[in-house]
């Protein structure tokens, strides 16, 4: 199914499942399977790009939050880093 055909309706249900499936895995804590947990992670991310893709293309709408992957936190974690070497080279002068 491309996005941009996709239906919104079925979108959402498939989110919700997934929201779902993730949960019913992770409530098993240390006893969940690492590797239904991990495919439960995929499907929910899946899922979730899924529905935000074609809400917006289909209806014009972003949702309130984004996720950022890997390369954006690494991008974030190196703005943090000029900002800190930005307040080093301040220097307070009293009068």
């Amino acid at each position: 199914m491309s996005a941009m055909t996709g239906d919104p309706r079925r979108a959402l249900t498939r989110l919700l499942n997934a929201f779902e499936n993730h949960f019913d895995i992770a409530r098993d804590g240390d006893e969940a399977d690492d590797a239904a947990l991990e495919a439960a992670e995929l499907a929910l991310r899946d899922a979730f790009f899924t529905y935000d893709d074609i809400l917006f293309t289909q209806l014009g709408v972003e949702l309130p939050f984004d996720i950022l992957d890997d390369s954006d936190e690494d991008d974030y974690e190196d703005e943090e880093e000029t900002e800190e070497e930005d307040d080093d080279d301040f220097i307070e002068v009293d009068d």
